[in-house]
């Protein structure tokens, strides 16, 4: 009787040091990388035998009657909502992400843009390509800056990135506000050394869902850290901007869809907020002539508030441990709760 091989497939960036971690891990299964952007689509006789699968959004998932054997699915990012709607996520495959990796280069994407807003920096690089400053009477008002110590950041999900975001928020002296579902506070998911607020310690309140009105009522910088589920899509409406201070700034380093786009726009436009930093958008990459791009308010980037040099490396370790734990028989970091959709 021929015994079906194990095999682990990996399809996301992997260095090949870490390729051999996980096959001496693993020395019951044969780890195999496919490069699919270089190999083309992956034959459905080795979809047949694969049982761990290593994936990036960039390679499309394989549908059920492909991967009969197939147990589990980690994913190389921290969000699974771009494949909530496929048949394989409704199966019994576990799912986990690589939350938690994000953590550092999104804390210090927020307050590189949140400083560069309340320090003026933008108007300061313009008048530097000018070669030369105002008269001394202009300096005054156009470079005069604000100071984050004593404001208050609320931060609108409070996982691994918006703990993170609160560690660097009490360096400065702000208070914080999060906004998180349940009431145990504490982190499960992977967390690097050092990151974050593994206790839940660092907000001086904690609000449920329900009360997200006051936590915007009292933010002076609002922070949308949550995954897209059904609840999530377009939380942030036309109620939510007219409960946030005229003086307040929003962030986003989710996704686009938390915000009902429409409502954002004209909160910019007519000033219902003071302004806006926007990593993600409705529609990616942001169309040239959308109207986003010309209001003066808003500070926009590509999406990239989560890239950093060692994205790969710390994915591959929360895979290694996962894998570790799934041939151990034990609770794997990062599972995806299909019912609440991250």
């Amino acid at each position: 009787m021929t015994t079906r091989p194990r095999i682990m497939l990996i399809t996301a960036p992997l260095d090949t040091i870490w390729l051999a971690r996980l096959q001496k891990l693993a020395p019951e299964f044969h780890v195999k990388q496919w490069h699919y952007s270089t190999m083309g689509s992956i034959p459905d006789d080795l979809w047949q035998d694969v049982e761990v699968l290593y994936t990036s959004f960039t390679t499309p998932l394989p549908l059920p009657h492909q991967v009969p054997h197939l147990r589990w699915v980690q994913l190389y990012s921290a969000g699974p909502d771009y494949i909530l709607d496929h048949p394989l996520f409704a199966t019994s495959t576990i799912f986990t992400t690589t939350s938690g990796i994000h953590a550092v280069p999104i804390a210090e994407y927020v307050f590189a843009m949140v400083l560069a807003w309340f320090h003026r920096l933008p108007r300061i690089f313009e008048w530097q390509q000018r070669g030369a400053w105002p008269a001394g009477s202009e300096r005054v008002p156009l470079f005069t800056g604000d100071e984050l110590r004593s404001k208050t950041i609320g931060i609108v999900g409070y996982g691994s990135i918006g703990r993170e975001i609160a560690r660097v928020a009490t360096a400065f002296g702000m208070r914080v506000l999060a906004m998180q579902r349940g009431i145990n506070h504490h982190d499960t998911g992977f967390s690097l050394p050092g990151v974050g607020d593994p206790s839940g310690a660092l907000p001086d309140h904690f609000y449920s869902p329900g009360e997200l009105p006051a936590l915007l009522g009292a933010s002076d910088v609002v922070v949308i850290a949550l995954p897209l589920t059904t609840r999530t899509r377009n939380m942030f409406d036309e109620a939510a901007f007219q409960m946030m201070k005229p003086t307040a700034l929003l962030v986003n380093i989710a996704r686009g869809d938390i915000c009902q786009e429409s409502a954002l726009i004209r909160a910019l436009q007519e000033k219902q907020i003071a302004g806006a930093i926007l990593d993600v958008f409705h529609q990616e990459p942001l169309p040239s002539d959308h109207p986003l791009w010309q209001l003066p308010n808003v500070f926009i980037s590509p999406h990239c508030s989560s890239l950093t040099s060692f994205y790969a490396e710390r994915a591959a370790q929360v895979c290694e441990e996962n894998l570790r734990r799934y041939l151990g028989g034990e609770p794997m970091l990062n599972s995806v709760d299909k019912n609440q959709e991250y």
